[in-house]
This record gives structure tokens, C-alpha cells and sequence, in this order.
């Protein structure tokens, strides 16, 4: 997963704290290009880091999945891991070691562990 600092992390906050949204919207509340958001859109739906969603299949409205929460909470610990990728997706299934706050960001709840 090769993130572009600080955009992609500006995009994922903009749909966390505001919500679902289109590029015009995110590029205004990010002060980046429309073009670059764009660009960087696609890219972060293949990383599973937001999802398009919406009525219409070309539909530009775009959501924060719960791997992209993740992201957002270990966003200070990009450039020092070595697996981002792993760092956010969290521990091996079957195991209860793991960050409690990311796991919920996940939307992974105790439950879930049990079964």
C-alpha cells in the first residue's frame, strides 16, 4: 500500500468527519485539485480504504470503509512501518491480541472473535 502523504490521508479525514461526498466536495474541503482527488479516489477504493457507493454504477460518491478509519488512526505511524498495510488490517484472525480502538474502527466487535 503506497499512500500519497498528505493527500490521501486529507481525503480519508474529509469522509470521516463529513461523511459520504464527491470529489468536488472533497477537493474544497481538502485544498487539493479535483483532478488530483480524482485521481487518488480509485486508488484508495483498491486499497479497500473507501468504497463508491451509490444508486448509479458511474456514481462519484465515495465513503470511508472501516479499514480506512484504521488507517486514520495509525496515520502517525506510516513512515515508521515496515507493513502498513498489515499494521492496519490488524492481527491474524483467531487471535484477541490487537489494538481495541482500531478493531472497532474495523467494526469488529468481541462478538465476532468468539465464533
Amino acid at each position: 500500500m503506497k499512500l500519497r502523504q498528505p493527500t490521501d490521508f486529507l481525503i480519508l479525514e474529509a469522509l470521516e468527519d463529513k461523511g459520504r461526498n464527491v470529489a468536488t466536495n472533497l477537493a474544497a474541503h481538502t485544498g487539493k485539485s479535483r483532478k488530483n482527488i480524482n485521481t487518488r479516489l480509485p486508488v484508495l477504493e483498491d486499497y479497500g480504504l473507501v468504497r463508491k457507493i451509490g444508486p448509479a454504477e458511474r456514481s462519484g460518491l465515495y465513503e470511508i470503509s472501516s479499514t480506512g478509519k484504521a488507517a486514520l488512526i495509525y496515520q502517525d505511524q506510516y513512515d515508521e512501518a515496515d507493513d502498513f498495510e498489515a499494521l492496519i488490517e490488524g492481527p491474524s484472525a483467531g487471535t484477541e491480541q490487537g489494538d481495541p480502538q482500531a478493531s472497532f474502527a474495523r467494526g469488529e466487535t468481541d462478538d465476532e472473535s468468539d465464533e
